[in-house]
């Protein structure tokens, strides 16, 4: 299975032209991916500094004909005038999913900083080995407090369904709503995090959560004593003038961890100002 997490900032690039086949075409040259996992996918925002028209959702799953799109919707408003307007995440996979969860993560008040609504997009998904939860976010940036509010979310959330996953065999209601669907401990947590690797809130969630299998960094088990590579700021200087950073990382369930064989960064690509990262598993 390879998965590739990228934050789109609605498609623009560094040349400051949104273009969504560009981002699509730049994601198929990095691997033939079964997921695709994104943030920053906006309908309707013309405010933006180079605006996102239209349902960047629809417009993405146009683009990859045979791949099931699921929308994960963070801000979801009218504005008069504009009309709804939508920011959130997506995942795009190649099989169809067995179940999707949306979770809206914490957003406690903090007068201090500008912030907006997060959420998490958990879509299980059939492997050889067994279903796989595919689980892609977009932390809050601004505020600290926030972030470490939404990475305790990300915690529980691992607990949670490591619950599911040990509940017995019960009679399954076919077709209904409470028809049973798997939903196991063995899972993988990507997207933007909105801080550095060495930030103690990516510590924090690697720690465990009771008897759950806790979340581990895939980088450092695919590429032992490499540095993580950067994901951010390489080419737009404007938007990060400190410089290159890495915000975007892949986490595997440890029952996972075993089954990584590859992760890897897109450097080259301007078609954001972050970079694309690709996980491959023996899933």
């Amino acid at each position: 299975m390879i998965v590739i997490t990228w934050n789109i900032q609605w498609g623009r690039g560094v040349d400051g032209r949104v273009d969504l086949a560009r981002i699509v075409d730049t994601a198929r040259a990095m691997g033939d991916f079964d997921v695709l996992c994104l943030q920053e996918v906006a309908h309707n925002y013309p405010g933006l500094e180079t605006p996102a028209l239209g349902n960047q959702w629809e417009q993405l799953a146009a683009l990859l004909p045979g791949f099931h799109a699921t929308e994960g919707v963070a801000v979801d408003r009218f504005t008069e005038g504009i009309g709804r307007q939508r920011f959130g995440n997506m995942i795009l996979s190649r099989a169809a999913p067995l179940q999707v969860l949306r979770h809206a993560l914490p957003w406690p008040a903090d007068a201090s900083h500008p912030s907006m609504p997060r959420m998490a997009i958990e879509a299980v998904l059939p492997a050889g080995s067994g279903a796989v939860r595919i689980v892609t976010t977009h932390l809050e940036y601004y505020s600290a407090r926030q972030r470490a509010a939404q990475v305790e979310a990300l915690r529980r959330l691992q607990a949670e369904a490591a619950g599911h996953a040990g509940l017995p065999a019960r009679e399954n209601r076919r077709g209904g709503p409470f028809e049973v669907r798997p939903r196991p401990s063995r899972g993988v947590l990507c997207g933007d995090f909105n801080c550095s690797n060495a930030d103690p809130m990516l510590a924090r969630l690697q720690e465990p959560e009771g008897d759950a299998p806790g979340w581990c960094d895939a980088w450092p088990i695919a590429n032992p004593g490499q540095p993580h590579a950067m994901t951010l700021g390489l080419y737009d200087r404007k938007q990060w003038p400190d410089g290159a950073q890495c915000f975007d990382f892949f986490f595997v369930s440890q029952d996972l961890a075993g089954r990584v064989r590859r992760v890897k960064v897109d450097a080259v690509t301007q078609a954001s100002d972050h970079q694309p990262v690709l996980l491959e598993l023996d899933a």
